[in-house]
């Protein structure tokens, strides 16, 4: 059954798209409708960015204290309504009460630590040639931010994809993910709302999938929006950093990902199962820092890879609602049919199915790299194990991608394990841990085609913000003429 019909949040109202069309939110488990949200027009966007506009010169000017209270505010009323947030996402993407419930818990960290960074330095003195000047570098909100939150981690990511922005005195227009418009864009402006952010300075636009591409290009384009940033995949990432680069609007974008777990000869091989395990198979393997490839020195990896398909083939799969539920469903029939395919192409081309198969959880061996499923991001559950014959060659594998997110190092020797760590090309790498990591302090993002820019601690603010030079002078110069 849907749930209450939903609109849009445009200067603090909830109200309809113009032309009152509506899109369907839909569960991925049973198929049926979960809710009914507005689908925004461009003329929609238009609107939206007219109120943060408007609200842009007094958020600026409120208080650092004032809005310190309002992102802790929120950090607590996120987590008094966990049980909601749980509900939510088994209904609109899938999640199993395991991963709601840490989304409840980073997107909470996610405000305190944008609560913190209100009261940091904004600026510095800078040395000065000139007698009685003051010199000085003063970091200042940039205006109005367009915001993309996918659906997979929804309540993290659009925490994320606001919090910064706000914290730095910036106003914000956000597009939530079609398969996650209340999860990953309404439900933590409600949120907001109910700590006291005023009218306008978070707006939530939702659309129908087919009015994607024109929804995007509307608030990018946008005049009055002075900075981007999206979460999803490489290819719409593409798209977004190079209309903002045509209008010449700084982006943070945190894409996609083909990600190795290294696991070395002196690895705890029980460890770097379970390891692999979460590392693969959490949220059914739809993280942008899930693990694709576990490349695994030869000696071991026999060993290895049946020790990780008894544990996955195991794995309790099924209704994202039910406690019980380790795996749940992928977001969509599309996204089912894809991982699928990737399967199938490489079983057909030589491939075993360890564990798995037939849509449940999966691991493959015997995989070659001319198979699709060696270079495409996989996004759902399903992993290979590559044997490799040493550190060397793990590097190289590790780094035969486009992609450069997030890499783990399985190994005692953390002398070892950081020695690797140097060589890998990405964003991000964990030595004694599986991929999947995230703090809200730490600067989060890829290289290469996983994209650029930073979120998180200090990183996050300052990709929000603009540094101007400002001087004063306490006594006459002298000019030539």
């Amino acid at each position: 059954m849907a749930s209450d019909k939903r609109e849009l949040l445009i200067g603090g109202d909830s109200v309809p798209a113009l032309d009152g069309r509506t899109t369907n939110d839909l569960n991925p488990f049973t198929g049926e409708v979960y809710a009914v949200v507005a689908a925004a027009a461009p003329a929609d966007v238009t609107r939206a960015v007219d109120a943060a506009e408007q609200a842009f010169a007094g958020w600026a000017a409120t208080a650092p204290s004032v809005k310190r209270g309002i992102l802790l505010r929120a950090a607590d009323e996120l987590e008094a309504r966990t049980a909601e947030v749980v509900a939510i996402m088994a209904a609109e993407v899938g999640g199993v009460g395991g991963w709601a419930g840490f989304n409840v818990m980073l997107a909470a960290n996610i405000f305190r630590e944008a609560a913190a960074a209100v009261t940091q330095p904004v600026g510095e003195v800078l040395t000065t040639d000139v007698p009685g000047q003051l010199s000085l570098a003063v970091r200042e909100p940039l205006g109005v931010i367009a915001a993309f939150a996918p659906w997979n981690a929804p309540v993290i990511l659009s925490a994320r994809a606001v919090a910064a922005p706000l914290a730095a005195g910036n106003t914000v227009v956000l597009k939530p993910s079609e398969d996650a418009p209340i999860a990953a864009g309404l439900f933590i402006a409600d949120v907001l709302r109910e700590a006291g952010l005023p009218a306008g300075v978070l707006n939530v636009v939702t659309n129908a999938p087919e009015d994607a591409a024109a929804i995007a290009e509307a608030l990018i384009t946008d005049s009055r929006v002075r900075a981007v940033n999206f979460t999803g995949s490489t290819e719409v990432g593409r798209i977004v950093g190079t209309l903002a680069a045509q209008h010449l609007k700084p982006a943070v974008l945190e894409l996609g990902g083909k990600n190795s777990l290294l696991v070395l000869d002196d690895a705890d091989l029980d460890h770097a199962v379970d390891a692999a395990t979460f590392g693969a198979f959490h949220n059914a393997g739809q993280i942008c820092m899930s693990t694709d490839r576990i490349l695994v020195h030869r000696s071991v990896a026999e060993e290895f890879t049946a020790k990780l398909a008894a544990k996955v083939g195991a794995l309790p799969h099924g209704d994202p609602a039910d406690p019980g539920t380790v795996i749940g469903p992928v977001i969509n029939q599309r996204s089912a049919s894809r991982v699928a395919a990737l399967v199938a192409e490489a079983v057909e081309a030589g491939a075993t199915v360890r564990a798995g198969g037939n849509g449940g959880a999966t691991v493959l061996d015997g995989v070659t790299p001319q198979m699709r499923v060696f270079q495409e991001e996989i996004f759902g559950p399903a992993v290979i194990v590559v044997p490799v014959a040493d550190d060397d060659e793990a590097v190289a594998v590790a780094n035969d991608t486009e992609h450069g997110l997030t890499a783990g190092i399985m190994t005692e020797d953390s002398r070892r394990g950081l020695a690797l760590a140097q060589r890998i090309r990405t964003g991000i790498v964990h030595v004694g841990n599986q991929t999947v990591d995230d703090e809200p302090q730490a600067p989060f993002g890829g290289v290469k085609s996983s994209g650029y820019g930073r979120f998180g601690g200090r990183w996050g603010i300052e990709a929000f913000s603009a540094t101007r030079w400002v001087t004063i002078a306490s006594e006459h110069g002298h000019f030539p003429f």
